[in-house]
């Protein structure tokens, strides 16, 4: 009996073993299910946040397109505004207009704009219903007066000028000094000058000279041909002087050329016809802006005339052109730097003697003798040369210059 026992707990010993065993497997082959679950739900999650993210992303984009589509909308449901004029500024806050439109208006301003801005003269923007002032506007500049200004500098410095050493120390003392070392002159006790006016004939190099100043300084270079402020209407040529100074003032440092002034500073004469009278108002407002009420003191003016007989006596009196600089027709050492100036970047020849090219073009300008070294180089072009010879520049001097009876040289292009 007790064998059958022994037999009967071994049997049941090796069922529970079997048991366990196969417990045991299906256990482990349920867990590497779930664990193979699991890295199935953490890729799923993984890829989840991404998509996350990106509809976050999308989501902020498209309330940007949205605030844009609005604010565009929102643009382009405002109401025309009329332009106006401030002409008056009344004690109840209330201001006087005058609009695009002609007649005046009293109206009132909204509170958003600051007092400090609501002044005599400013163009301000009215609603088209109530004619509120509802905004401020910048002041405008005809395209004109903005395309004179030079935004990049020119090439031509003071060593591109030769036989005028007098003249750019001049210049320099009276247009760039009192720019770039204003405490010498308060020291001294005395104001620089206002303008400088250079006179001389054509080709001697006045507009080279100012092209030369602007490349030296750092200031505001307007440049201006004195023809383009004679407009047609009456006004507007005193107009653009107006804005022109303005444009100045507010880009100081400035250095203002204007070029063949006599076209807008002639004589004023006492018998004129409709279209001089225009002219002279424009005269008296370039006076008025040189020397009148509103100061100038980082504004510089170049003028340059080849007549200086028919300015006006008020242009050309201190306070306005305090100095006049005579730019006369090159010496013989004169033409002799020109000439080197001019031939520096050729290829010539060793023969060519620039002492007696000198002596032989007595009484041309310096823009005469640029021709001549650019017709000497043409003719050593048309043989087919690269190195321009003497004989090609003696070619040159009788081309372009023209011998008057007396045997005396005047300058002056030939054309063929």
């Amino acid at each position: 009996m007790t064998k059958k026992n022994e037999k009967v707990e071994d049997s049941n010993e090796e069922n529970n073993d079997e048991i366990i065993e196969e417990f045991s497997e299906d256990i482990q082959e349920r867990i590497a299910d779930l664990e193979e679950m699991n890295e199935q739900l953490l890729d799923e999650a993984k890829h989840n946040e991404g998509e996350k993210k990106y509809i976050k992303s999308e989501m902020v984009r498209l309330q940007k397109e949205i605030q844009r589509l609005r604010f565009e909308l929102d643009r382009m449901k405002t109401p025309p505004m009329i332009i106006g004029t401030i002409k008056d500024v009344l004690t109840d806050g209330r201001v006087v207009v005058k609009s695009s439109t002609g007649p005046d208006f009293i109206v009132s301003t909204a509170e958003y704009i600051s007092p400090e801005n609501v002044i005599i003269g400013a163009r301000v923007a009215l609603n088209k219903q109530s004619l509120a002032v509802v905004g401020v506007l910048p002041p405008s500049l005809d395209p004109v007066v903005l395309g004179g200004e030079v935004i990049e500098k020119p090439e031509k410095s003071y060593e591109d000028i030769g036989g005028l050493d007098e003249q750019i120390r001049e210049i320099r003392e009276a247009v760039e000094d009192p720019l770039l070392k204003p405490e010498l002159y308060e020291k001294v006790g005395i104001e620089p000058p206002k303008g400088v006016l250079l006179v001389g004939p054509p080709g001697t190099g006045k507009t080279l000279l100012a092209k030369a100043v602007a490349h030296e300084t750092n200031a505001t270079f307007i440049r201006f041909v004195g023809s383009e402020l004679v407009q047609k209407y009456i006004g507007e040529g005193a107009r653009l002087v107006r804005e022109l100074f303005d444009m100045a003032r507010d880009k100081a440092p400035t250095i203002v050329f204007i070029d063949e002034l006599d076209s807008v500073g002639a004589k004023r004469l006492e018998v004129a016809t409709s279209g001089d009278r225009e002219v002279q108002r424009t005269l008296m407002q370039l006076l008025a802006e040189l020397d009148g009420f509103d100061a100038i003191e980082n504004v510089k003016i170049i003028g340059a005339t080849n007549r200086p007989d028919i300015l006006d006596d008020a242009l050309l009196r201190p306070g306005r052109f305090d100095r006049i600089i005579e730019i006369p027709v090159p010496n013989y050492e004169a033409r002799k730097a020109i000439f080197n100036i001019h031939s520096s970047k050729m290829s010539v020849a060793k023969n060519v003697d620039f002492e007696k090219l000198a002596a032989n073009t007595e009484g041309v300008s310096g823009a005469d003798i640029k021709a001549i070294c650019t017709e000497a180089g043409m003719f050593a072009i048309r043989e087919n040369r690269t190195r321009v010879k003497m004989l090609d520049f003696t070619m040159a001097i009788d081309k372009v210059t023209v011998v008057d009876v007396d045997g005396e040289h005047e300058g002056g292009q030939m054309f063929a």
